[in-house]
């Protein structure tokens, strides 16, 4: 079996030295292939994707396990007029022309504002992170200059305030990273950053996909990672992998099983390497396949048992940030002299 290890500080890695195990989930609902599905075609690729985040919920607390959801802004609104709604405005008309306007009632697709009231209030405590922004625009494409960026960026901020959430955590839709300085102007102290593999700095290109569809094939082991520091104060806890799609023309060529055997060596890595393995993943990934929640719950079986039994940590993205900020305090505290130390230092 190979593993995956990077250079980090002796202090990084006694810090999850027991290994830790990471959940992230992007919660984005339609909003999220409205660029390549109509809704019909969504909901024929994801039956009851609806269904499948409520699913996804239960089996976390069942478990025991706290998750972190990076939700879109738009889908905590609970109406909206659409592409011509006052908080729409300033961003690419061309990205916006099919925004349907309603509520959960009449739009459920797009609206779930007691959805995210669930994810507020479940036990054990889920993190509620901000996926994008308001509408899920990418922040590479052409259109969406940086003032673009920093609208879409505020307004999601705002949609979840007002459902009661103050998101301190961001991922960035399709992984497509740009504008990480005005991340930190809004509260966010964490992003989940691109697994730290070729297959994903090749993005969504020929080449990439089939580095990760070979990735699959291999069952190779996914990354161990730790915290990056991107700009003062704000941390980059990369993704170690995420779900491999099950539709059923993948799972023709790929066994569903590797998704089951990945995961099980991402497990042993963080625990072996005292590192950190962030496992990633769509709740219509789950939806595409007969076999999606077996396979999801399985997993979630192995974590459990890793957690009892061999100490691994379970933690959200913003619990490893808190972390960090701890132990630079802590170390900064030890430096400082001792006020008597001082006093006498300056009465010499």
């Amino acid at each position: 079996m190979q593993f995956h290890r990077f250079l980090v500080s002796n202090s990084m890695q006694t810090m999850f030295e027991r290994g830790v195990v990471i959940l992230s989930i992007d919660t984005e609902q339609i909003w999220g292939y409205r660029d390549s599905l109509t809704e019909s075609q969504f909901q024929s690729r994801f039956p009851d994707a609806l269904g499948a985040h409520e699913k996804l919920l239960v089996c976390l607390r069942a478990a025991d396990v706290s998750a972190t959801w990076f939700v879109v802004g738009g889908m905590a609104l609970r109406e909206s007029a659409g592409a011509r709604d006052p908080r729409m405005s300033g961003l690419p008309s061309g990205w916006t022309a099919g925004i349907r306007s309603g509520n959960e009632e009449t739009a459920p697709l797009w609206y779930r504002a007691s959805f995210v009231q669930r994810l507020r209030e479940a036990c054990p405590t889920q993190e509620i992170g901000l996926h994008g922004g308001l509408t899920h625009l990418i922040w590479t494409d052409a259109d969406a200059e940086r003032n673009v960026v920093r609208r879409e960026l505020c307004e999601g901020v705002l949609a979840l305030e007002q459902a009661f959430v103050r998101p301190h955590s961001f991922s960035f839709p399709r992984n497509q990273e740009a504008h990480h300085e005005l991340l930190p102007a809004c509260g966010v102290h964490c992003y989940r950053g691109r697994p730290p593999a070729l297959a994903w700095r090749l993005g969504r290109t020929l080449s990439g996909a089939l580095l990760r569809a070979l990735d699959e094939l291999r069952c190779t082991t996914p990354p161990v990672v730790w915290p990056q520091e991107t700009l003062p104060g704000l941390w980059n806890i990369p993704a170690s992998m995420f779900l491999y799609p099950m539709g059923p023309a993948r799972a023709r060529v790929i066994s569903i099983r590797s998704r089951v055997e990945r995961f099980s060596r991402g497990l042993e890595a963080a625990a072996r390497f005292g590192g950190i393995f962030h496992f990633s993943l769509h709740p219509e990934n789950l939806a595409e396949s007969p076999c999606g929640f077996s396979i999801f719950e399985e997993m979630l079986l192995k974590l459990v048992r890793a957690r009892d039994e061999s100490g691994v940590e379970i933690l959200t993205i913003s619990d490893v940030t808190e972390r960090i900020r701890r132990k630079q305090a802590y170390a900064k505290q030890k430096q400082q002299p001792y006020p008597d130390i001082l006093e006498a230092h300056r009465r010499c």
